[in-house]
């Protein structure tokens, strides 16, 4: 690596940290008037979903790993329709008005999206992406934690206004020692990070007003002449958001021992998260109030920030490519919003150290806590944090990671795969690149490669309950068909799961899917047992994957069966946060011996 880009990791580094240590010392203390946000606020899907958020808010404030006299709120979107991470916010705005008034107009609010089923990364979907463990801390920092540590120097930067963030991506920045992030201009401000044009291509890019300073700094305050909502390449060139920066580049990306990176390299700024002021906050929430109700998904980074800046022009409003229903009324809304916000301003805080990483997949999430030094590094994730077990192996720089588990001296656990809040014993042997969360294995077993496991607690018929799913990693959840003759094309674990089913001796019948009979799914799939403990639950499903992946027969006729879908409908969060707890205090009394 290049000197100067060691240079720019170590003061990434040291600034990450320092805000990691701000926040530790404020965990379990009231905060002053100013010195912390005066409202967070978390969005869920549903009901089940809001109840889920607000028990383990309660559980972190009793242990006091939360600034305390900060209002945390969990707002809950509408029954129906999905009305997407823009209609979470405008419905957030409402529950604001109905709790605060207009007292909310001198407020500093955070508003975390984390409404989502996470079907990329199951392991979340029960409990909520924002409580995602990460490999750091004690207690171990979820990522509602490090979502504040890394904001913690916003709040005294910042007009009363809404922070809208999501709940699965990680912005990392250092600045001068006498330089903040502020938010105080009229209108709507977003955080910009530098990226390769590939990157922008899934992102939103800022197309930045001409800027005379040709000088490299670590802080830039820009306007934004349009906004761009994951365009193609050649839309990058057309509307000039494609930059080049010699002197960004030699000091930043290019170096000595890097030949194939030229000084004269295309880039982007691509968006992360954003503010905007109570005005404009006032006037989107008049206007839900105006509607009424929602019938379809409204972005709040596609449909807010495109309507904003002096070039923003109506066209992306019909651009429905991505979209799979009501696309009349979607155009619709999106056009209402467009005018709403046309010649508002958008501001753009250019951050060019920084790094913005996103952990909402399966493969994400190994990535980033098993092999990616870089984030490593800079937030001092480590191999094993708050567990029980002596070794980890490393292959080539990766490492297994371990969090919150107790697993015994002669298991063994293959590098690149994640085990948190587990239990594994003697006999078990985990191959590399898989994900077990919540589950205990306490009999002889071998989990392949690439394997992904997930235990829930179940309340069904006022008795408790255990179900494990189990897939692989790269299995997509989401890939759906519309009839019962084409789920030949889904696959579980690389293999057709009209195969699988035959291995499980289940009939293809409409009620082997739950929810919409035209859209059949591995996660609408009734395939995994229901057990009357977690090990018997942990085994059982291990044995319909081994019976897949050996090409043999396990019958599941025998048993209740659930859809992921339903699981979610039957989770006891309780159940599953007494048992994390149980680990706490085993771990925390073996570590004071």
């Amino acid at each position: 690596m290049a000197a100067a880009s060691s240079l720019s990791d170590k003061s990434l580094r040291e600034a990450t940290q320092r805000k990691l240590r701000r926040f530790s010392e404020l965990r379990g203390k009231h905060v002053a008037a100013g010195e912390f946000w005066d409202i967070v606020a978390i969005t869920a899907a549903d009901i089940k979903q809001e109840l889920a958020y607000n028990q383990q808010l309660s559980e972190k404030l009793k242990k006091k790993e939360l600034p305390l006299g900060v209002q945390y709120h969990v707002f809950v979107d509408p029954a129906g329709a999905k009305i997407g991470n823009g209609g979470s916010t405008l419905c957030a705005l409402r529950c604001l008005e109905k709790l605060y008034g207009d007292k909310w107009n001198s407020f500093t609010i955070l508003l975390i999206h984390s409404g989502g089923y996470s079907q990329r990364l199951p392991s979340a979907s029960a409990l909520g992406k924002i409580f995602t463990a990460l490999p750091l801390g004690n207690p171990i920092f979820q990522m509602l934690e490090l979502k504040l540590a890394m904001y913690i120097d916003f709040p005294s930067h910042m007009n009363p206004g809404i922070l809208v963030t999501c709940a699965d991506d990680i912005e990392l920045y250092s600045l001068g020692e006498s330089e903040f992030i502020r938010f105080d201009k009229p209108g709507f401000t977003a955080l910009a990070h530098p990226s390769s044009l590939t990157v922008g291509t899934t992102h939103g890019v800022f197309v930045l007003e001409p800027f005379n300073d040709l000088e490299y700094k670590d802080l830039e305050y820009r306007s934004c002449h349009r906004f761009l909502h994951k365009p193609s390449i050649e839309k990058m060139h057309q509307f000039h958001a494609v930059c080049r920066r010699r002197k960004f580049f030699q000091q930043h990306l290019a170096g000595g021992d890097s030949p194939s990176l030229k000084p004269d390299l295309e880039y982007v700024y691509t968006d992360s998260l954003f503010y905007m002021d109570y005005k404009s906050a006032r006037k989107l929430l008049v206007f839900y109030e105006e509607i009424g109700m929602l019938n379809c998904e409204i972005d709040a980074y596609g449909d807010f920030l495109q309507a904003l800046g002096p070039g923003a022009t109506v066209e992306y409003t019909t651009n429905t490519s991505n979209v799979t229903k009501e696309e009349s009324e979607l155009v619709d809304m999106r056009q209402r919003i467009f005018h709403l916000l046309k010649g508002t301003s958008l501001n753009v805080v250019v951050l060019n150290s920084s790094k913005f990483y996103h952990i909402g997949t399966t493969e994400e999430y190994l990535f980033h806590f098993t092999s990616d030094s870089s984030l490593k590094a800079e937030l001092g994730l480590q191999s094993i944090a708050f567990s029980i077990f002596p070794t980890i192996p490393e292959c080539s720089g990766n490492t297994s990671c371990i969090i919150q588990s107790i697993l015994d001296s002669k298991c063994s656990v293959a590098p690149g795969s994640v085990v948190e809040y587990s239990r594994l014993g003697p006999d078990v042997s985990v191959g590399e690149n898989c994900i077990i969360s919540g589950s205990s294995i306490i009999t002889p077993a071998v989990l392949p490669a690439y394997s992904f496991m997930c235990s829930l607690s179940l309340k069904m018929n006022g008795h408790l309950k255990y179900s494990t799913m189990t897939f692989g990693v790269q299995d997509n959840l989401k890939k759906n068909v519309k009839t019962l003759s084409d789920i030949k094309l889904l696959q579980f674990f690389g293999v057709c799961f009209l195969s699988c089913l035959d291995s499980w001796n289940l009939k293809v019948t409409e009620e082997l899917f739950s929810g919409n009979k035209t859209c059949l799914s591995l996660w609408t799939a009734r395939i995994f047992p229901v057990c009357s403990s977690l090990s018997d639950s942990v085994t059982t499903s291990l044995k319909m994957l081994n019976a897949v992946k050996n090409k043999s027969t396990f019958s599941l006729n025998n048993y209740k069966l659930l859809s992921i879908e339903e699981m979610l409908v039957y989770k006891d969060v309780e159940d599953m946060m007494t048992y994390r707890e149980q680990v706490f205090l085993e771990i925390s009394l073996n570590k004071a011996v």
